[in-house]
């Protein structure tokens, strides 16, 4: 009888606990949903973004808005504070929570071997042989000179060739040279010596940053003339420059 009783008890105490747990739970459940159903304000992306924009394309792109705790993603922004000079590592895209991820320093998507390309310029490229790149020592992040050659030479009056620097400090963002097939000796020579004796024998692609009117230019510059560069740190002067013509080089 005794035994009886006292498991009868032991139930109704299960019971109770169990009932207990059960309600305590529930309750935490509809804590963490009406948590997860919180409006947590973040930014989001109202207009497509292009990778590498500046952080003023992306104030102007993004609105900070309301969305459920639940639906944003870790490392989403409130604000851009402390994020001055980063760009967009990738295309931003309407409808995304932007993330802290997202904004990176500039430097870090140039290629290898290149420089980043300062706001507001472009690219162009050029082909050139080593004569005309001083030699071929000229790297990305140098600056160079831009002298174009016009004309015919052998020309009298209008047509004759014309030489005019046409721009000064032009950034070099990427050299790209053809493999060299040169089979002089360097036995003996350190790799000073070899950079101050060997000649390059393959072509270079160099490419400047520039805005669309000097690009235009270059390019003109490239294809009805000739290009030459100089090597013009900033340290360099900057004469004023003329037009030279034959009659003045010989003179």
């Amino acid at each position: 009888m005794k035994t009886r009783l006292l498991g009868g008890i032991v139930a109704i105490v299960l019971a109770i606990v169990g009932t207990l747990l059960l309600v305590t739970y529930v309750q935490g459940s509809d804590a963490r949903a009406q948590k997860d159903l919180q409006p947590v304000d973040v930014l989001v992306v109202q207009s497509q973004v292009p990778a590498g924009s500046d952080l003023q394309k992306v104030k102007d792109s993004v609105k900070l808005t309301s969305l459920p705790a639940a639906s944003v993603p870790n490392g989403a922004l409130k604000n851009l504070d402390g994020l001055d000079g980063k760009v967009t590592s990738v295309a931003l895209l309407p409808g995304e929570a932007l993330l802290g991820a997202r904004l990176v320093d500039p430097t870090s998507l140039a290629a290898p071997g290149s420089v980043p390309v300062p706001a507001g310029l472009q690219e162009i490229s050029v082909h050139l042989d080593a004569q005309r790149v001083v030699g071929g020592r000229i790297a990305a992040g140098d600056t160079v000179g831009v002298v174009v050659l016009l004309g015919d030479p052998g020309a009298q009056g209008a047509a004759a060739g014309t030489a005019q620097m046409v721009f000064h400090k032009v950034l070099v963002t990427s050299v790209q040279r053809a493999a060299s097939q040169s089979k002089t000796s360097t036995q003996g020579q350190t790799g000073q010596e070899q950079a101050n004796t060997q000649v390059p024998d393959g072509d270079f692609i160099v490419t400047l940053a520039r805005d669309s009117v000097d690009s235009t230019k270059i390019a003109f510059g490239a294809k009805y003339g000739d290009i030459w560069l100089t090597k013009e740190p900033a340290t360099a002067t900057d004469n004023q420059t003329v037009m030279i013509t034959k009659a003045q080089v010989i003179q």
